[in-house]
């Protein structure tokens, strides 16, 4: 009777997250793609835009970054943090304290407003790591000069278009790291961050913010490689409480794919009536929906356990043991007992 009760009350918090999006609040990028749908989602997360104070952040992340142990989540080390007791100040080391990091450096956009606060790419990480980062793009390390304690790692990139210094960050991040640039571009579309180091990763031409070869194919690896997690699904819905915008590539994250990614020549299209049907031959039929649309599996513990892009309306049940799962197609979500 409890293990039921643990899964309604599971899915329950489940169907709460996913019914915090707004109503209606992608109706205007409805059946747009490419730079027409980039445009449309930029002036959807701007609308309504409540700048927070650069000291306030310190309050926010107790509500936007708290680990379920009630400590600080630092996406950049392993270290247990509390709330404003562990604020920096000064450190010497790897765990001393955390600070407020710009996961989009401030001297790429010399440090205006209102980018120097936005809590979508502000994040609560460990001082010291977060120095060692210092404004380097991000990247893949083969051969790091220094490793953090979370599988972070700095040195030369060695990803395809770029052969400076770059930043890894743990796997477990890269998505969240990347739909975190993916909303960047897109919020500030008039903004020129390709000064300095930034120019790796940002282009800027035709008044509009642009990201690099180098950046689209990493970013688009690192989304894929790491799907939508709780974590970036309950910060969002955080986020928006605190600033009244959200980004659009935690909500529909095939959004990405619609604008940089293998459905630039698709229409977005967010509403999608009852596609699901369960299939007697070891999987699902999914019916009424554009091919190559990206359909996410949640285990009853909230787990995404399965994010691909929909192949012949068919998806393999094969290797699920029997549970009860969550099946989520863009702004369409059905629970299947399998």
């Amino acid at each position: 009777m409890k293990k039921i009760s643990l899964l309604l009350l599971s899915f329950l918090l489940l169907f709460v997250t996913f019914g915090q999006i707004p109503q209606d609040y992608y109706l205007a990028a409805e059946g747009k793609k490419q730079t027409e749908l980039k445009v449309a989602l930029t002036q959807i997360v701007s609308k309504g835009y409540v700048q927070r104070t650069y000291n306030e952040l310190w309050t926010d992340y107790k509500t936007t970054d708290m680990r379920p142990d009630g400590k600080v989540w630092d996406m950049y080390s392993n270290c247990t943090f509390t709330f404003t007791s562990s604020q920096c100040g000064s450190y010497k080391g790897v765990c001393d304290c955390y600070n407020r990091e710009h996961s989009v450096p401030k001297s790429w956009f010399k440090e205006g407003t209102p980018m120097y606060t936005d809590l979508f790419h502000l994040y609560p990480t460990d001082g010291f790591t977060n120095g060692k980062r210092s404004n380097y793009p991000f990247g893949e390390v083969s051969s790091p000069t220094w490793s953090g304690n979370n599988g972070g790692k700095l040195g030369k990139n060695t990803f395809p278009g770029y052969t400076g210094t770059a930043f890894e960050p743990a796997d477990e991040y890269k998505g969240d790291f990347a739909r975190t640039y993916f909303y960047m571009c897109t919020r500030y579309s008039d903004v020129n961050f390709t000064n300095a180091e930034g120019k790796t990763v940002f282009s800027y031409n035709n008044s509009n913010c642009n990201l690099t070869d180098f950046a689209v194919a990493l970013f688009l690896k690192w989304h894929r490689n790491d799907p939508v997690s709780e974590k970036e699904i309950n910060r969002n819905n955080s986020v928006y409480r605190i600033q009244k915008n959200r980004n659009p590539f935690i909500d529909y994250p095939e959004l990405v794919e619609h604008i940089w990614g293998n459905l630039k020549d698709t229409p977005f299209h967010s509403i999608i009536p009852s596609p699901v049907k369960i299939s007697k031959c070891n999987g699902i039929f999914i019916e009424g929906v554009p091919p190559n649309t990206i359909v996410d599996i949640y285990s009853e513990l909230g787990q995404n356990i399965y994010s691909a892009p929909l192949k012949d309306n068919f998806i393999s049940l094969d290797h699920l043991r029997p549970g009860v799962y969550l099946i989520k197609i863009g702004g369409y979500s059905e629970k299947i007992v399998w």
